[in-house]
């Protein structure tokens, strides 16, 4: 089975993260980053498909050179090659953009399956993958937590719901899959991995080697603002003798807050 993995790296969630001067996004210099989370568990899920039943895994990413860290990872895990679409036209790229050009780096590869993790941490839009699915013409299917591979050639798939409610569905293949965090345990890159992953082939797409010019990858959704939630409520304290302070509440309750 030949499956596609779609990667994404995103600044780490432990950071203390200061808005630009634009107030469009985050002060992205002197970040750490990493991969998105749920994308570790897309990768984990394509690898153990591949060892049960062979074929090969492909990772894709897109973005500036320091993305190179998240594609050396997951070789490093057991990853077999890597598609690069390499430039700092990528960054802020809205799902839509992302999706095309990801769409035109795997036109010619042979895949049986393309695994996407459900959202980013950063956006969180949850569009990429499913936008990408209609691109190419495949069956998808979202908050998958769980992946059978059928005799017949199919997947079954069970998808995550409302509730605590879950759904199994069918598909045929090649088809893609948003996975949800949380499905498997993903593993560690080993020493031999990393000492492997040097010689593994990384492919490099630029944004001039796209078919179309840089002036129609203009992106249809914007962010026109990021700021902090204005404090609009104020904490009093009530004092005194219990009877007193409990009489000021009731009254409070009732004039101001209007909730008795």
């Amino acid at each position: 089975m030949n499956i596609i993995v779609c990667i994404k790296q995103v600044p780490k969630k432990d950071l203390i993260l200061r808005i630009n001067d634009s107030q469009t996004w985050i002060r992205d210099q002197d970040l750490s980053f990493e991969i998105n989370e749920s994308d570790t568990y897309a990768l984990e899920e394509a690898l153990r498909l591949k060892e049960k039943h062979g074929g090969e895994v492909v990772v894709c990413s897109m973005g500036a050179s320091r993305v190179r860290q998240a594609i050396k990872e997951a070789l490093a895990k057991g990853a077999n090659r890597a598609i690069h679409l390499q430039d700092d036209a990528f960054e802020g790229m809205d799902a839509f953009n992302t999706a095309r050009c990801i769409a035109y780096a795997l036109k010619d590869e042979k895949f049986d399956l393309i695994l996407t993790g459900l959202q980013s941490d950063d956006y969180g839009f949850a569009q990429t993958g499913v936008i990408l699915a209609e691109l190419l013409g495949l069956p998808h299917a979202t908050i998958v937590m769980e992946i059978q591979a059928q005799p017949d050639g199919t997947l079954k798939v069970k998808r995550e719901l409302e509730s605590g409610w879950f759904q199994w569905v069918q598909l045929p293949l090649p088809a893609l899959l948003t996975i949800q965090s949380g499905m498997n345990q993903p593993r560690f890159a080993t020493l031999r991995g990393i000492m492997e992953a040097k010689k593994k082939p990384v492919r490099e797409i630029a944004l001039n080697d796209l078919p179309w010019p840089k002036e129609e990858l203009v992106n249809k959704q914007q962010i026109r603002k990021i700021y902090f939630p204005e404090k609009t409520k104020r904490t009093e304290i009530i004092e005194g003798a219990p009877k007193e302070a409990a009489a000021r509440l009731v009254e409070k309750l009732k004039n101001e807050a209007r909730v008795i």
